[in-house]
C-alpha cells in the first residue's frame, strides 16, 4: 500500500479552496485504507458527502463546495482510494464496490452523525447509488450527476449495442500495464486530453488542467483509477436490491459522450422519490459547465424538510 502522509506540502490539498470557507485536510481511516478528506464550513452545519469520479479529485468538486457552505452546510470531500492524496492499494480486488462503499460509510461515521446528505458524479455517483442501496440507513438524500443506477446501466451494456460501443474505454482499462502507460506517460497528456474532449472549454481551466496533472502523479494515482475498471468488470458492481427510498435528484448533461441519454429516466424510475433535471447542451461534466444551476439545483434539492435528523 502507498501512504500519502509523507507528501511535502501537496498543491492539491485544501489550500486550494477560498479562506474565507475555512477549509481542512485530514486522514480519515476507510475499510484498511487512509482516505485524505477535504473539509469546509461550519462544523455544526447539516453535512453533505460528496464524492468525485474518474479521473478526478476531491478538487472536482470546486463549483460545489462554496455554493453549499454558503447555504449553510458542512461539505465533506474524500479522495477516493487510489486518488491523489489518499492510499492506492495494489490489488484490484481491493476496488471492488463493496470496498468503496465501506469507504464512504467509514467517512460518514468518521463525521459523527447518523447519516448524510450524498452527492456522487461519475464513479462517484455508482459510489452513492451503491450505498443508498446497501446501506440506505446512512443516506438521508441522495443526489447522481451523469451515472445511471447500477441495474440500469448493467441491463442497458446487455440489451444496447450502442451502449457497449460508448463504453469501449472500459474494456480497454481490462489489459494488463498498457492503460498505466498510455495514461501516465508524457505527464499524463492522454488524461488531460480526454478532460478538453468531454467537456466545454469553459469546465477546466490552464490553472485546473495544471492541478489535475499534479494529483494524477502522485504516486499509485494512475494505477489505481484504471483499478476501479477492472474491479467492476471482475467483480461486478450488483446491489442487494434495485428500489432506492431515499429523495433522490438526478441532474443529467444530454451530451455524455459515454452514457446514453434515455438511462436518465430509467434510473430515476427506481426511486420511490425521484425527480430528474436534464441540461440538453452540457456534457458528462454539467456541474463544471454550468455550475451555478447545478449547484442551485443541489442546495434545492438537499434543503428540503426531511423526516430525518441530521
Amino acid at each position: 500500500m502507498q501512504s500519502r502522509g509523507d507528501h511535502d506540502t501537496p498543491v492539491t490539498d485544501a489550500t486550494l479552496l477560498p479562506d474565507r470557507l475555512d477549509p481542512d485536510s485530514q486522514r480519515v481511516r476507510g475499510d484498511g485504507v487512509d482516505l485524505h478528506v477535504v473539509t469546509a464550513g461550519n462544523p455544526a452545519d447539516p453535512a453533505v458527502l460528496l464524492l468525485h469520479g474518474f479521473p478526478d479529485f476531491w478538487y472536482g468538486w470546486r463549483e460545489q463546495i462554496p455554493a453549499l457552505v454558503d447555504a449553510g452546510y458542512r461539505v465533506v470531500v474524500p479522495d477516493q482510494r487510489g486518488y491523489n492524496l489518499s492510499d492506492t492499494p495494489q490489488p484490484v480486488s481491493a476496488y471492488r464496490i463493496e470496498r468503496l462503499v465501506a469507504d464512504a460509510a467509514s467517512v460518514i461515521d468518521w463525521t459523527g452523525r447518523e447519516s448524510l446528505r450524498v452527492v456522487g458524479h461519475d464513479w462517484g455517483a455508482i459510489v452513492a447509488w451503491s450505498l443508498a442501496l446497501r446501506r440506505p440507513e446512512l443516506v438521508d438524500r441522495l443526489g447522481i450527476i451523469n451515472v445511471p443506477h447500477p441495474t440500469v446501466f448493467r441491463e442497458t451494456l446487455q440489451s444496447s449495442p450502442r451502449q457497449l460501443l460508448r463504453s469501449w474505454y472500459a474494456a480497454a482499462m481490462q489489459l494488463p500495464r498498457l492503460p498505466e502507460w498510455a495514461l501516465a506517460r508524457d505527464d499524463c497528456a492522454l488524461l488531460a486530453r480526454t478532460l478538453a474532449a468531454t467537456a466545454r472549454p469553459s469546465a477546466f481551466s490552464a490553472t485546473d488542467r495544471r492541478r489535475y496533472r499534479a494529483a494524477w502523479q502522485a504516486p499509485g494515482t494512475v494505477r489505481g483509477m484504471v483499478n476501479w475498471y477492472r474491479a467492476a468488470a471482475r467483480h461486478g458492481v450488483d446491489t442487494p436490491r434495485d428500489r432506492v427510498g431515499e429523495s433522490t435528484l438526478v441532474v443529467w448533461g444530454q451530451q455524455d459522450d459515454a452514457l446514453l441519454p434515455e438511462m436518465a429516466q430509467e434510473s430515476v424510475d427506481y426511486c420511490a422519490d425521484g425527480r430528474l433535471e436534464r441540461f440538453p447542451a452540457a456534457s458528462h461534466w454539467v456541474h463544471l459547465e454550468e455550475p451555478t444551476a447545478v449547484s442551485e439545483l443541489l442546495v434545492d434539492h438537499l434543503t428540503t424538510p426531511t423526516s430525518a435528523a441530521d
